[in-house]
């Protein structure tokens, strides 16, 4: 059986982890082509690096907090790193008010889903909502993308992401489920959680 990392290990794995989640997510975005490409605009899949940071922590609910949210918070200067030296963008960004902002939303998103790791290995009904959440957070991004499609400034293209991040949350759901009633759960649990994920999303500014 695998043991818990130490608190040193597990320090060293949020900020590498989140150096590297920021630096490859701009290579992503920069070099794949549409629709794979755009995740790396989703912030749906930064939640879901959380999540796999908790699962991976195992137990510790404050530890799997803590460390996601490093990692968030650090992939977010990295990102711009990234601009700044393979397209030659401003270093300026690093500190510049949007993304403080990012980094507040890394705060309150790796606590959540580095929580919700932990709770997709535990037992009863937490273990369904851990499980859910990674999908419900997709499942909301896919929500967004629905409301967008034949919009002038869209057109179609919204649809195809939609069904790519409603794919992925059904991926993720039954990687993380470890019995065929624990996943069926936390599908089922994943629907309103997604509703109320849109609802969250547009209060924050999304559109």
């Amino acid at each position: 059986m695998r043991s818990e990392p130490d608190d040193r290990r597990m320090a060293l794995a949020a900020v590498l982890g989140g150096f590297l989640l920021g630096f490859l997510d701009f290579l992503w975005i920069k070099y794949l082509p549409y629709p794979v490409g755009n995740l790396g605009n989703s912030s749906a899949v930064w939640a879901v690096a959380a999540f796999a940071f908790g699962y991976w922590v195992r137990s510790g609910w404050w530890r799997a907090a803590v460390g996601a949210a490093v990692a968030l918070v650090v992939a977010v200067p990295s990102y711009y790193v990234a601009a700044a030296l393979i397209q030659g963008d401003e270093w300026s960004v690093l500190w510049a008010p949007t993304s403080l902002l990012w980094m507040s939303f890394g705060v309150l998103a790796g606590a959540l889903f580095g929580v919700a790791g932990t709770w997709a290995r535990g037992r009863g009904r937490r273990s369904v909502l851990g499980v859910a959440l990674p999908g419900a957070v997709l499942f909301a991004e896919a929500g967004l993308e629905v409301r967008r499609i034949g919009h002038p400034d869209y057109g179609i293209d919204p649809l195809w992401d939609a069904l790519l991040k409603a794919a992925l949350g059904i991926l993720v759901v039954a990687l993380a489920g470890r019995t065929n009633r624990q996943r069926a759960l936390a599908l089922a649990t994943a629907v309103p959680l997604a509703l109320a994920g849109v609802a969250a999303f547009l209060l924050a500014g999304f559109r």
